[in-house]
């Protein structure tokens, strides 16, 4: 890096003020409803996030990106410092300025003794800085552009992202001192009446090109937002606040296509979780779905386009690759449950696609297979989960008395997407195919009552090697979802499920019953609520026909979630506190809020035109 050449800029006769009347009621809910000490600060396809250090004026910014090829692991970006830290504002002689902020979904305004500041995205790779008129003011900062790390023979430098900062102010002082293993820098300006600073990071040799007048950012990045918010359908008053924070989840989560990922896509949280996971991306799709049908498909586009050889679907894609097998708590494949299909149906009943499902059908059907032909040791008709990831389910105690586990949530997923595919199929003309799918999706229920239905205890067992696992969990009642049950075993499947000792209640549904000795209210899989799950119950109970218990489901669902500020990974299911390890900001609590707030205020009448 070296001095930057002096701008000059043509200056009004009237400063022109950083902040902006807004006439969007969305981004006027959404003011000062972020905690960007816990989640990011960042913009539809960015994968650069901005943070602000907690009681502190300063931000720091990391990257949403595994950077294996620099760091290698699949989990070594949790642990890995930002890539800017120390962010301060500073005045003319370098003195750092306290700070106010005023947040909104597009911009942060900064007020100081100096004046306002304003910070947003001017795009993807740049995030610029309003500095107040007629000030002479700047940024300092602290760069870690590489990593290094001694050998057994020698050691290792290497580059993270390149940084370029550039203004259109008049330089007044511009200092880079190595320090810490990095770079301190001081930037500091005397400002034009619509003065920018911008750092620029990525991958490539970046231009030291001059800013776009702040003003002009501030107006582009609004609209890019207004946009954003004027598709989504209207839902009733109460569901408003989080309904608007949801959809901005939405949109902050989105990443642009990079490496492996081939299309725009959402990551469930980019601190959280980087990369697309499996059943995460369908999730997703649907509430994308209510706004932009082609950005729905490439949530299943995406992971599809990096299915392997043997038909198996990945875990997870990031920019480097793909998770496909883990080594913890033992080494196997890993994958997610099969619920593309299902999602996919769910796209073309909103928005009718018969060239989509051409283009899925067969990876869809080679997905099908691997699970039936690789999954399945004891080939009884049955598949098996051979690594507790691979049900979603992490920790869930269904998994603590070993592998492989033969489990009723499975084969439920199996033979709803079997239905799904039937489906699919007769809208593509294949009806003796359609047929094929439906007598296999039967037979899987045949099967799950013969080795899985406990008579005695009125629910589906797991097994290990045919013995049944000693636990209860919601897991265990997901059968409903097949709507192809007797009445007998329905109706007993409904009584577990609404017996508020186990399941139900205001805060519904637990992943393990309360009863069972496995119970843990906070603990991830073992006792939390997470909302996906109770919208496959949802969708279950109006398989079954009970529609009433289905909308109590839905009203509770969403009240858990408005009871909160954000939106959480999972919640206390004793509580409905938010649990301490939970991702914040996260992706499928957004989705499913939105489609369950749509479908609420439906019920009521109010419909977009």
């Amino acid at each position: 890096m070296s001095d930057l050449q002096e701008k000059h800029t043509l200056r009004s006769s009237k400063p022109t003020p950083l902040r902006q009347d807004l006439n969007n009621p969305y981004l006027n809910i959404l003011r000062n409803q972020f905690d960007f000490t816990r989640v990011p600060f960042s913009d539809r396809g960015s994968r650069l996030l901005v943070y602000q250090a907690a009681y502190q004026s300063q931000f720091y910014i990391k990257l949403a990106e595994r950077l294996t090829s620099i760091d290698p692991g699949i989990e070594t970006y949790l642990k890995r410092p930002p890539f800017i830290h120390n962010l301060h504002l500073i005045g003319e002689n370098g003195e750092l300025l306290e700070f106010e902020v005023t947040s909104y979904p597009h911009i942060l305004y900064l007020n100081t003794s100096l004046g306002e500041f304003g910070l947003l995205f001017a795009d993807n790779n740049t995030i610029s800085f309003g500095i107040p008129p007629n000030v002479t003011a700047g940024i300092s900062f602290h760069v870690t552009p590489q990593i290094w790390k001694t050998l057994d023979n020698g050691g290792e430098f290497k580059s993270i992202r390149n940084l370029t900062y550039t203004t259109n102010g008049q330089i007044y002082a511009n200092n880079i001192i190595p320090e810490g293993g990095g770079y301190t820098v001081r930037f500091v300006v005397q400002a034009c009446d619509d003065c920018t600073i911008s750092l620029v990071v990525g991958k490539d040799v970046l231009s030291g090109a001059e800013p776009q007048r702040f003003s002009v950012l501030n107006s582009a990045a609004e609209e890019r937002w207004k946009e954003w918010f004027s598709k989504v359908p209207p839902v009733a008053d109460e569901y408003l606040r989080s309904y608007a924070y949801a959809w901005w989840i939405m949109g902050n989560n989105l990443v642009v296509p990079s490496g492996s990922i081939a299309y725009e896509a959402m990551m469930p949280s980019k601190h959280s979780y980087v990369g697309l996971w499996l059943w995460d991306s369908a999730m997703h799709s649907l509430a994308f779905r209510h706004i932009d049908t082609e950005l729905a498909r490439n949530q299943i586009r995406s992971m599809l386009a990096v299915q392997l050889e043997d038909g198996m679907l990945p875990d997870a894609v990031y920019d480097e690759g793909v998770i496909s097998e883990i080594d913890h708590p033992f080494k196997s494949e890993v994958t997610k449950p099969p619920i593309l299909a299902w999602a996919a149906l769910k796209l073309h009943e909103t928005d009718p696609d018969i060239d989509f499902l051409k283009e899925i059908y067969i990876p869809l059907v080679r997905w099908n297979a691997w699970w039936s032909g690789m999954n399945d040791d004891d080939v009884d008709g049955l598949a098996q989960y051979n690594h507790p990831y691979s049900s979603g389910l992490d920790d869930n105690p269904l998994w603590d008395y070993g592998m492989p586990v033969e489990s009723p949530d499975l084969n439920t997923y199996l033979c709803v997407q079997m239905g799904s595919l039937a489906l699919i199929a007769e809208a593509l003309g294949m009806e003796a195919e359609g047929a094929m799918w439906r007598r296999r999706a039967k037979a899987i229920v045949g099967r799950m009552i013969t080795d899985f239905w406990d008579e005695r205890s009125g629910i589906f067992r797991a097994t290990v090697d045919h013995i049944p696992v000693p636990v209860v969990t919601p897991f265990n009642l997901y059968p409903l979802w097949t709507g192809q049950l007797p009445e007998n075993i329905r109706d007993a499947l409904v009584a577990h499920l609404t017996d508020p000792g186990e399941f139900w209640g205001e805060l519904a549904i637990p992943s393990v019953s309360r009863r069972d000795p496995h119970f843990e209210p906070d603990t991830m899989w073992r006792g939390p609520i997470w909302v996906n799950i109770n919208y496959f119950f949802i969708e279950a109970l109006r398989q079954a026909g009970f529609d009433d218990l289905a909308d109590t489901l839905r009203t509770n669902t969403l009240n858990l979630i408005i009871n909160q500020p954000g939106m959480h990974e999972y919640y206390n299911a004793e509580t409905g506190l938010p649990c301490p390890k939970a991702a914040d900001a996260f992706g499928w609590t957004a989705a499913v809020f939105i489609d369950l707030a749509i479908s609420a205020s439906e019920s009521r009448g109010l419909r977009a035109d």
